[in-house]
């Protein structure tokens, strides 16, 4: 009996925090899950620095521009180009023709801008057309497993024939 008064007499010390929920309360009671993270916009254009630069008719170099993605008719149109049937390489002339959208202070870039450029320039061009149209980005986040700093990596390769 020492033991019953004992534990009676220890039972009225224990008592139950008011906060805290019962463990079959509703849906009112649990945690809202977390909300998913917003989605990133479509990335559809990507600037690029040319390694020596388009130079026009009066002598301006033109270096910095801009890409966009090209869709299935970009790829489409110029196979009915006759130089193209004549000559395949020239497509990729025609094809950056239309989708460079910028090139410094020119007011429209077209094939006959592309075929003028220097051979490293548009070397430089054919491999960022491939890399930001293969999978949408060229980069990658990662995570050093040392220091577990984040940081970047390139997905593409950055010379012709790389990947």
């Amino acid at each position: 009996m020492r033991r019953t008064a004992s534990r009676s007499a220890a039972a009225p010390a224990v008592a139950e925090p008011a906060s805290e929920p019962d463990a079959w309360s509703g849906p009112e009671q649990t945690a809202a899950p977390a909300p998913a993270p917003a989605p990133q916009p479509l990335r559809t254009e990507f600037e690029f620095e040319l390694p020596r630069g388009y130079v026009d008719d009066s002598g301006t170099v033109h270096r910095h521009g801009v890409m966009r993605l090209a869709t299935a008719r970009d790829e489409l149109i110029p196979m009915r180009d006759v130089r193209v049937q004549e000559n395949p390489a020239y497509l990729s002339v025609v094809l950056l023709g239309r989708v460079i959208t910028q090139l410094g202070t020119l007011s429209m870039v077209h094939d006959g801008v592309v075929e003028n450029m220097f051979a490293s320039d548009l070397a430089f061009l054919q491999d960022f057309y491939r890399q930001v149209n293969a999978e949408g980005h060229t980069r990658a986040a990662v995570t050093c497993p040392h220091c577990e700093e984040p940081f970047e990596v390139e997905l593409g390769g950055s010379r012709l024939g790389e990947s």
